[in-house]
């Protein structure tokens, strides 16, 4: 407990105001978002929305829109064609089973075409305020490093153990704050460990990960 209590007190310490990084205004906007980050960055997508979410606003002008103008629009992000795939289905289950709207339910979101455990988990975190612990690459990898999971533990494995471990009401800030240490200092890459306070707890570098 003392090692997990570190841990959260350290990343407190670097990143006190770590917060989703996606733009966003809506849940619709959030959701669609989170989407597209898969295999790319935030700000990459950062980049495409702003323009994607003025010509799209409702899951009716998703619908509505040739597939091929959808590509077009998303050309930047990676895997974009499943995406924009992905995106008009999901918009023609929300017309159809939620009257347009993005439910606040885990089945029904992990039920819509393209959304996934993590991207249901961000959008019910972010934009429903329930308390989750979403992992992506950089939690996994953060994790793995910190031995808060074995090597072989896979998303589900590892979501589990978080959430035994750190408390309940940290959840969702904890998310963000171990996206953050992933991203900007404990990278897949060159992390900076002779900057880490967490270095003593890290299997880094004698086991690459």
């Amino acid at each position: 407990m003392a090692k997990v209590r570190l841990i959260q007190e350290t990343l407190e310490h670097l990143y006190p105001h770590a917060e989703c990084e996606l733009i966003h205004h809506s849940a619709l906007e959030l959701l669609v978002a989170v989407m597209l980050s898969a295999q790319t960055t935030d700000a990459m997508v950062n980049r495409v929305t702003p323009a994607l979410f003025l010509k799209y606003r409702s899951p009716e002008d998703y619908v509505k829109a040739p597939l091929e103008d959808l590509e077009d629009d998303l050309k930047r992000i990676g895997l974009y064609k499943n995406k924009a795939k992905n995106l008009q289905s999901m918009m023609r289950q929300l017309l159809a089973h939620h009257n347009g709207q993005v439910p606040a339910d885990q089945a029904a979101l992990e039920a819509l075409a393209g959304v996934g455990r993590k991207t249901a988990n961000v959008v019910l975190s972010v934009w429903f305020h329930e308390p989750r612990f979403a992992v992506d690459t950089h939690v996994i990898r953060v994790s793995k490093r910190l031995r808060l999971a074995y090597l072989k533990d896979d998303p589900l494995t590892i979501e589990k153990k978080l959430m035994k471990k750190f408390p309940r009401s940290s959840w969702s800030k904890l998310h963000h704050q171990f996206i953050f240490f992933g991203r900007y200092h404990c990278k897949a890459k060159s992390p900076l460990c002779d900057q880490c306070p967490l270095q003593p707890e890290c299997r880094y570098p004698h086991i690459h990960v």
